[in-house]
């Protein structure tokens, strides 16, 4: 625990990234259908449309991953000040925030696509913030 307070930003942002992804994940497995249903129609005049329950399969992987990293780079920031995992779950977390962005952007949501923006902030401070030590 030596090194809570020490690394105490990068770990309030790993958190903010366990808990949108975990979120994000655990609701994609449990409303499988829902969410694609949803996603159907938000996408059925692209050229995603056809795509739909790969690409959220894909996320779902991706969120669920991000997640563990984030929970072992958490640990291992707070008790060794160790940053490679941290790092590579705020650099999953970009990589599936420009997945959504790129959605959005397709099926035309600017809305949808500009309040993603909020969260690639936090991330990506949080990649930079990682990627420095």
């Amino acid at each position: 625990m030596d090194f809570l307070l020490t690394n105490i930003t990068e770990i309030l942002i790993l958190l903010f990234i366990l808990i949108t992804f975990l979120q994000s994940g655990l609701d994609k497995v449990f409303d499988w259908k829902g969410q694609i249903g949803w996603l159907n129609g938000h996408f059925k005049d692209t050229f995603l449309g056809s795509m739909v329950p790969l690409l959220v399969g894909v996320l779902v992987v991706l969120d669920l991953l991000t997640s563990v990293l984030a929970i072992i780079g958490i640990y291992q920031l707070a008790m060794h000040n160790e940053f490679t995992l941290a790092l590579y779950a705020a650099i999953a977390a970009a990589v599936g925030l420009l997945m959504l962005l790129f959605g959005q952007r397709i099926a035309k949501d600017y809305a949808g696509a500009f309040t993603i923006v909020g969260y690639f902030i936090v991330v990506i401070f949080g990649v930079w913030l990682l990627s420095n030590h």
